[in-house]
């Protein structure tokens, strides 16, 4: 029951959205739209912005599904972008009424996730740690990002597929490259303090 509640709030969300901005619309408005009481929509979430928060995380999560390794993380990412194009009115909608930051900082979560399963199927077998790891992961992490949060800036005209042909382009080979000048600096490091 708990996700059918989230799912109808999610679509009176949505419906505003198509009708005024995220900066005119109140809980009650979503709360009388989905039929619900003001309380039933604070035991779910502590605000609007949670709200969005899970959203976002929710058709990321979808979008992704399992597009976690190396052969797949192209079709993770396209898939994301056109989760993005999928919901334009929500995504521009909320783009432009709250922080770039906030926005920035529910991709970041989510792709790092698909990221973080590419470079350790990469790693596997290497003696590469833990830190060294992540911040590879979130390198890419900042780039994709980024390059998401421009295309949503520019209206979202560009076609998904050229902008991850160009980005597959640009790092071929460049995740298990890095992971290789890790390890091997973690070897000549161990090396020199012997």
């Amino acid at each position: 029951m708990s996700q059918i509640t989230k799912r109808a709030l999610e679509t009176s969300l949505k419906n505003l959205l198509l009708q005024k901005p995220l900066n005119k619309i109140t809980i009650s408005d979503i709360a009388n739209d989905c039929g619900i009481n003001r309380m039933t929509f604070y035991y779910h979430f502590k605000d609007i912005y949670d709200l969005i928060e899970w959203i976002c995380n929710e058709e990321t999560a979808r979008a992704i599904n399992g597009k976690k390794t190396y052969e797949t993380w192209q079709q993770g990412f396209l898939q994301t972008f056109q989760m993005v194009l999928d919901n334009k009115p929500f995504i521009s909608n909320v783009y432009h009424s709250i922080s770039k930051e906030k926005i920035e900082d529910y991709f970041y979560a989510i792709t790092f996730d698909l990221l973080i399963g590419v470079v350790e199927e990469k790693a596997a077998g290497m003696s590469v740690t833990e830190s060294d790891k992540k911040f590879i992961a979130n390198f890419y992490n900042f780039a994709f990002v980024g390059l998401l949060m421009d295309w949503i800036k520019k209206d979202m005209r560009e076609d998904p597929q050229l902008i991850i042909d160009q980005v597959s382009t640009l790092i071929h080979g460049d995740v298990s490259r890095a992971l290789n000048r890790y390890q091997f600096n973690r070897s000549n490091q161990i090396t020199q303090n012997d």
